[in-house]
């Protein structure tokens, strides 16, 4: 995004122009952007060529996930229906991983079926259920253990998932109990130590300290692992005080680590590919003055951007139009919605606006639409894809009677 005369621009379209033609809220994601970002990532990894698997969760729209695979990305899935969707848009079924804490027997019959690259197993319990499931198909299963290697990725509480304290993967102890028990198993091919340590990681060192966990382990079960799974996490700067995670110093330790360790990488990044391409179009219903504060009344809401309440994350606000007269009072963007944590966030400056101006939230591509929802029956927002000067619907914005 940029602004020309002083007017918003994604791409090579305005802000306004883009809420005039389709309404408000709208999600938009930009193609340049998205491009980029998946071709910054193969480059800065390239001299190990990993396997990307892009993580569906972090937005399930099934025509830019056809987008991304179109870059010879795969994909990373937690629920049945993320792995059809994934296969629908044409993602490669030998470059599909499964991963999650509680996957059903029907999603493990369903995964074994398609023949898909690993299904990252949580537990004992798990893998004794896909040996089950692969016998009576007489069929010999690949799939992958996750460590918890108790490493914190100093990152939200809400999104941290390498610490002892949290629900994924397993111990030390149960990781070599587990693959000695592979070892043994007619049904169960053994290909993958997985691990995943939290999200939006900004920093290199947590990501050291973890390759050096595998490091350990792997040097005291001597079991050599075709795959390692990296998992995702790499964050992307929401503020102007942060910046975004080195993949440089990210590639060097990884580097070190393959020289010990021969085995294909695979990450599985979702916010470092599409989580600056998105922002959320929205209009000021109404501008309420309460003593020292103004509450900015958007028509857009936390059952559409679901993170600063879920998270207390904060994304930037843009104004449509420039008018370079910025007043210090405290700002709060609002939604609608009938929850004291539907806000977006609170400022201590910014310019001055009306009501019905537009505005723009910032950064929404990942876990924006994928963590929507139908609170108070609100329809969720179109989504548009936008490359150049052409605007194409990805998905039509839902309608009351679609609810009802």
């Amino acid at each position: 995004m940029k602004y020309l005369n002083n007017r918003l621009k994604i791409e090579k379209i305005n802000v306004d122009n883009i809420a005039k033609m389709f309404g408000t809220p709208s999600y938009c994601y930009s193609y340049s952007q998205l491009k980029k970002n998946i071709l910054d990532f193969q480059k800065s990894f390239k001299s190990f060529s990993p396997l990307v698997c892009f993580s569906v969760k972090s937005n399930s729209n099934i025509n830019l996930i056809k987008e991304i695979q179109k870059f010879g990305l795969g994909a990373d899935v937690v629920s049945k229906g993320e792995l059809m969707l994934a296969l629908k848009a044409g993602i490669n079924p030998k470059k599909i991983v499964f991963s999650g804490v509680g996957k059903t027997i029907e999603e493990l019959n369903y995964a074994i079926d398609e023949n898909i690259l690993l299904i990252n197993a949580e537990s004992k319990s798990e893998i004794k259920e896909i040996e089950k499931i692969a016998n009576k198909k007489k069929k010999k299963v690949k799939i992958g253990i996750r460590l918890n290697p108790n490493t914190d990725a100093k990152t939200l509480n809400q999104i941290s998932t390498g610490k002892k304290e949290n629900k994924f993967g397993v111990n030390n102890k149960t990781f070599v109990e587990i693959v000695k028990y592979c070892k043994n198993s007619k049904n169960i091919d053994l290909k993958c130590l997985s691990v995943h340590i939290g999200s939006q990681i900004l920093d290199h060192k947590p990501y050291q300290k973890m390759l050096k966990v595998l490091e350990k382990i792997i040097n005291k079960i001597n079991y050599h692992f075709e795959f390692i799974d990296l998992g995702g996490g790499m964050g992307i700067p929401y503020d102007n005080k942060h910046k975004k995670l080195s993949y440089k110093n990210y590639n060097f330790a990884i580097k070190k680590f393959l020289k010990k360790n021969n085995s294909k990488i695979i990450f599985e990044p979702g916010r470092a590919i599409v989580g600056n391409t998105g922002t959320l179009i929205a209009k000021i219903i109404y501008i309420k003055k309460s003593g020292s504060k103004n509450f900015i009344i958007l028509d857009a809401a936390m059952n559409d951007l679901m993170r600063p309440a879920l998270y207390g994350a904060t994304h930037k606000i843009l104004p449509s139009k420039k008018r370079g007269n910025v007043i210090k009072k405290t700002y709060e963007f609002v939604g609608p919605i009938c929850e004291s944590t539907d806000k977006f966030v609170t400022l201590k400056k910014f310019q001055n606006l009306k009501e019905k101006d537009i505005v723009v939230i910032c950064d929404v591509g990942a876990y924006g639409m994928s963590l929507s929802s139908n609170y108070n029956i609100r329809p969720k927002p179109v989504e548009l894809l936008i490359k150049g000067s052409k605007i194409k619907i990805i998905k039509k914005r839902q309608k009351h009677k679609d609810l009802m």
